[in-house]
């Protein structure tokens, strides 16, 4: 019952973007402008699987890549690239984008808009939906669930625009601002063939914060944030604040409004980064599941651009 509860929760709200714990970690992910804000080519990778011991429960996996690319002897955009895959009951979604970002000095910081043209693209697996006898909202014939695999394309466009300090990050991002349906057809349909079915792609906006606090005498410091994210029908919100020793080890916790409490650790070494997190649900399926795991690993190749490097030691964030 569980697998067919998740099955029909995939129905309305698969087409939203997977939450990380470790978001701080993935700034690209969730802003494009965000793109080479470091003077490296920073690789990330990252794994959420997400109500473990519940079948068909969320699984995503995502991957990002930037650098900052100098024009002339002052100007500088920023570059990358970000990828999701993800699984959630009976659907499978995959995103690629190409991200760019224009890059300016204001007001004691550096000013960032960014762009994220992405393909995106769904399946739906019909041949494996189950409705349990006496089902009060289903039937068999159900024509509003496909019987068989659909699929479907679209374009996708995201931006954002970010301001970073040396004591403090923000940025404002629009991810799937064309909100894009998608028509769903059978996968081996002849191209004449008309979509039975469609799904969209739900416009998401998200605000970031971040900041560091160096404790006096002492080798700590701290590193609250926060992400709020509104498809202007959903809210959600979370709040985290770890303290990093000798900017080498960093543990921290995180609580997501009304969903989730969260434990983490992660540890940079010679430029490559690994990040541990655990989330325990606090909604009733709980009684399920014994929380979700969560892994992200990294590496940075430096970029010599014939300057003192200020942005490693600006970057609020473990990176």
């Amino acid at each position: 019952m569980l697998t067919f509860l998740l099955t029909l929760a995939a129905r309305t709200e698969a087409q939203n973007d997977p939450q990380f714990v470790q978001y701080w970690a993935l700034p690209s992910f969730y802003n494009p402008a965000q793109a080479g804000n470091i003077d490296y080519i920073r690789i990330r990778l990252g794994a959420n699987l997400q109500w473990v011991g519940i079948e068909n429960a969320p699984q995503s996996f995502v991957g990002t890549a930037d650098m900052p690319v100098k024009l002339g002897k002052k100007q500088r955009i920023g570059v990358g690239v970000s990828a999701l895959q993800e699984s959630i009951g009976l659907y499978s979604n995959l995103l690629i984008g190409a991200q760019a970002a224009y890059k300016f000095k204001a007001l004691k910081g550096v000013f960032s808009i960014g762009i994220q043209p992405a393909y995106y693209s769904t399946k739906f697996k019909g041949t494996e939906v189950y409705i349990p006898e006496g089902d009060d909202y289903h039937q068999p014939d159900d024509e509003a669930i496909p019987k068989q695999d659909v699929a479907g394309q679209a374009f996708d466009l995201s931006a954002g625009i970010s301001y970073t300090h040396k004591y403090f990050s923000i940025g404002i991002s629009g991810l799937h601002l064309l909100e894009p349906k998608i028509e769903l057809s059978e996968e081996n349909a002849a191209e004449t063939e008309t979509a039975q079915f469609s799904t969209v792609l739900r416009r998401q906006m998200y605000f970031t914060a971040d900041g560091n606090i160096p404790i006096r005498n002492s080798l700590f410091s701290l590193q609250p944030s926060i992400l709020v994210r509104t498809d202007f029908s959903n809210f959600s919100a979370e709040a985290t604040m770890r303290a990093t020793y000798k900017r080498f080890i960093s543990f921290g916790i995180a609580y997501r409004w009304k969903d989730a409490v969260s434990a983490m650790v992660a540890a940079e070494f010679k430029n490559f980064f690994l990040g541990y997190a655990y989330s325990y649900p606090l909604s009733p399926i709980n009684r399920g599941s014994s929380g979700s795991h969560e892994l992200v690993a990294g590496y940075m190749i430096k970029l010599n651009y014939g300057d003192k490097n200020k942005n490693r030691h600006r970057s609020i964030r473990i990176m």
